[in-house]
């Protein structure tokens, strides 16, 4: 598209709302990170393998756990969404097709982040730790086929929504399309995750509680990292940019 098309949003930097809708997204990072933490909370039995060692933690999560983890993914991821018109903001006056780029991961992000994936990701413990008790010996396979049926067909698609927005982030701003440095592209989910990511291989050594559910927080991470830098950035970057 070579005109803008504004959804409501004029085509130039208005700064208060840029800062205001990054601080709502460092705090639902937050409160997203917390609802992560609430469910990748604890080790896995180290005398079974595969899926099933995978799954064995869930089996000691609360009832309380598994609710306030849905909850507050439910609430916070599209509301990370949403504030991410802040980087949209950022990207729109100097190229629409980054912009548009962008905001097309957005919508993909608000859709199936929260319903799409982190949902039935607390489904999946939910099942797999009453399956467990009811029928030990078919389980996995009952929890692997609600993966299978429920879970994977979403994360597919978001993913690819993911992957969209976050190259159309770090192509505007590795090519200096918008008011922020170039190299400020490190700002972005990607960088963020990987970080953590990371910390991640600790567990090859030995497997922590506290790494496991900070790891399990790695999209909540990414967020943080991103509109954490770029908020702390942010006078310097007003001060310095052109007027459009």
């Amino acid at each position: 598209m070579d005109t803008f098309n504004d959804i409501g949003i004029d085509n130039k930097l208005d700064w208060n709302r840029i800062r205001h809708l990054m601080v709502i997204g460092l705090f639902s990072g937050f409160l997203v990170l917390i609802g992560d933490m609430l469910i990748g909370w604890g080790v896995s039995n180290s005398n079974l393998s595969g899926m099933e060692k995978f799954y064995s933690y869930y089996s000691s999560i609360t009832d309380s756990r598994i609710f306030w983890s849905s909850l507050l993914g439910f609430i916070g991821i599209p509301l990370e969404g949403i504030c991410y018109f802040s980087i949209y903001r950022l990207i729109s006056p100097y190229s629409n097709k980054y912009a548009h780029m962008f905001r097309s991961g957005v919508l993909g992000y608000i859709a199936f982040g929260g319903c799409g994936v982190h949902v039935p990701c607390i489904v999946l413990a939910f099942l797999y730790k009453y399956a467990s008790e009811v029928s030990p010996d078919t389980s996995v396979n009952i929890t692997n086929k609600f993966l299978t049926f429920f879970l994977l067909p979403g994360a597919i698609v978001f993913s690819i929504f993911l992957l969209v927005q976050s190259i159309a982030h770090i192509l505007a701003f590795s090519k200096g399309l918008t008011p922020y440095p170039k190299w400020c592209w490190i700002f972005s989910l990607p960088v963020g995750m990987f970080g953590t990511i990371l910390i991640k291989f600790i567990d090859l050594i030995k497997e922590y509680a506290f790494i496991n559910s900070f790891t399990t927080g790695w999209i909540s991470i990414g967020n943080i990292w991103m509109f954490g830098g770029l908020l702390l950035l942010m006078n310097k970057t007003k001060n310095n940019s052109i007027k459009i």
